[in-house]
């Protein structure tokens, strides 16, 4: 089995976890890349474990039957983007705060193998949103999994937006900021803005105002197939554009068209856990519920 490893580099807490995982896999049944930054910091910590090591990468240039995500829930999406178009299954393993995202446990990494050879994953498959923007960086990946946020460049003013489904019309937007989130995503940002919680194999988008200045504007459910664009103005001449945190600055008035990506990311989920499983544990239902 060939795995690839991404990962945060705030695992001193974890070492113990990481590095059973990695002797774990130090066998010739396991081809193991790793990405360069967790392979240079864990070099000076747990030189040793890293022997199961076959190859170092900077960028996207591997294949691999899974990927494995050590860290949160922003570790996950940097991982998602490191394998990109490939639809490597992802594994997260939760080394950070909420890790929504995630299916095990950092005490559960060294039961990895166990799980894998056991079949206990199964895979699903998420949409993701296309952002095209003239001006919009090379660098920046063109994806999200989570959202595309648009906000203000000055704290103290907001922003107007201009939003369409299709060639139709939708809205003039009058916030601090305009979400569209994808069925994982809602979740994250959308869910602190007030937008709803939706199932994240329902491949839909949400568009959620951040705090509009119009009590008749509320958060939209949408197909994931109906393209949207946005026009967005404000005070100042720029404003920003954030795809799962990766953000750049466009001149007001430029026009942001989003669509389906042509491919998923793939994530892994154990067998035994359901979503409403994961609302009750992540988001602490289980506190209200008397059964």
């Amino acid at each position: 089995m060939k795995i690839a490893i991404y990962g945060s580099r705030r695992q001193h807490d974890y070492l113990p976890q990481v590095e059973a995982f990695l002797q774990a896999i130090t066998s010739p049944e396991y081809e193991v890349v790793m990405h360069r930054k967790l392979y240079d910091h864990l070099l000076h910590l747990i030189p040793r474990a890293l022997r199961c090591v076959g190859r170092v990468v900077d960028g996207p240039d591997f294949t691999a039957d899974i990927a494995v995500s050590l860290g949160g829930d922003g570790t996950f999406l940097r991982t998602a983007m490191w394998v990109g178009e490939k639809q490597i299954p992802i594994v997260g393993v939760n080394t950070g705060n909420l890790g929504y995202l995630a299916a095990l446990s950092i005490s559960e990494l060294p039961a990895l193998p166990e799980l894998l050879a056991g079949k206990r994953f199964r895979v699903e498959y998420r949409g993701l949103i296309r952002v095209e923007a003239e001006g919009l960086p090379a660098r920046l990946w063109p994806y999200a999994l989570n959202e595309v946020a648009i906000s203000k460049e000055e704290s103290s003013s907001m922003i107007t937006a201009d939003v369409s489904l299709g060639e139709q019309p939708l809205a003039h937007y009058r916030a601090d900021g305009l979400i569209v989130c994808t069925s994982t995503g809602s979740t994250a940002y959308n869910l602190s803005v007030g937008g709803p919680i939706v199932q994240p194999t329902i491949d839909v988008r949400v568009i959620a105002p951040v705090a509009a200045h119009s009590l008749s504007i509320r958060p939209l459910v949408v197909g994931a197939a109906t393209p949207i664009t946005i026009i967005a103005d404000a005070r100042a001449s720029h404003f920003r554009v954030s795809l799962d945190g990766r953000s750049a600055a466009l001149p007001v008035g430029t026009s942001i068209r989003l669509s389906e990506a042509p491919f998923k990311t793939a994530v892994m989920q154990l067998d035994t856990c359901s979503f409403a499983d994961t609302l009750r544990e992540k988001l602490h239902w289980a506190d209200s519920m008397n059964f």
